[in-house]
């Protein structure tokens, strides 16, 4: 961490999507900065890692994000930064795919995170705060078979720069659009197939995203990282 970061221990931190790959990672990393982290998943994690708390959440379901905003709040444990990393993909092309698990996709990867916005942002207005998002290259770029979980990053990545327009100056909203990362998540599609190894671009390690979401939210309280993107070197897009 540079000499001008903002120390991170004791800072509340909620994770969606933390019981593997970015989120996985984001969890352990903060936590091993010292801050106070809660993931919020539908699955937990084969191995939890000690110190951080889980939470069974589908963010399909809004009960159950208003009743994990309860949780918090009474354990005052409410976040001073949501990292929103919850996603699915699905690869197939469009003449042929399955409006259900299109629907899927835009309901966890969009809809899931708007629910968490609006349950925990206003919360942090008065004391401010970080909100990171993470997105995808993919949201700039169409590639077949990629469709609608491209486009579900495109309107993610819209609905963050609102949010900022929105909360900004007093929360720092940060999109982070990685490439390709080796992560559990291609294995866990809904539909199609697709590996890191079949890309063919290399690929980063969930640790070194994670390390940029811990860099954006110790930056100094004058400096906001928007929109940073980071794929491998030999990815062309």
């Amino acid at each position: 961490m540079s000499e001008d970061a903002v120390p991170l221990r004791g800072r509340c931190v909620l994770i969606s999507g933390g019981a593997s790959g970015i989120g996985a990672a984001a969890a352990a990393h903060l936590h091993g900065l010292g801050c106070r982290v809660a993931v919020a998943d539908a699955a937990c994690p084969a191995r939890p890692r000690p110190g951080v708390h889980y939470h069974g959440v589908d963010l399909r379901e809004p009960a159950q994000v208003d009743a994990l905003f309860a949780k918090l709040e009474r354990a005052a444990a409410l976040p001073d930064v949501l990292v929103s990393c919850a996603g699915v993909g699905v690869h197939e092309r469009l003449t042929e795919g399955d409006p259900a698990k299109w629907a899927q996709v835009f309901e966890v990867n969009v809809l899931g995170a708007l629910r968490l916005i609006r349950a925990f942002v206003p919360a942090m207005w008065a004391r401010g705060g970080d909100v990171v998002v993470v997105g995808s290259v993919a949201a700039r770029q169409a590639y077949p078979s990629g469709g609608v979980y491209a486009a579900s990053k495109a309107a993610l990545e819209l609905v963050a720069e609102t949010l900022r327009l929105e909360v900004q100056p007093r929360i720092r909203v940060t999109t982070l659009a990685p490439g390709v990362v080796d992560t559990p998540f291609f294995a866990h599609m809904l539909a199609g197939h697709q590996t890191v190894q079949e890309i063919g671009f290399g690929s980063l390690e969930p640790q070194q995203v994670a390390e940029l979401i811990a860099y954006a939210i110790s930056r100094p309280p004058n400096m906001a990282l928007n929109h940073v993107v980071v794929r491998p070197r030999g990815q062309p897009f």
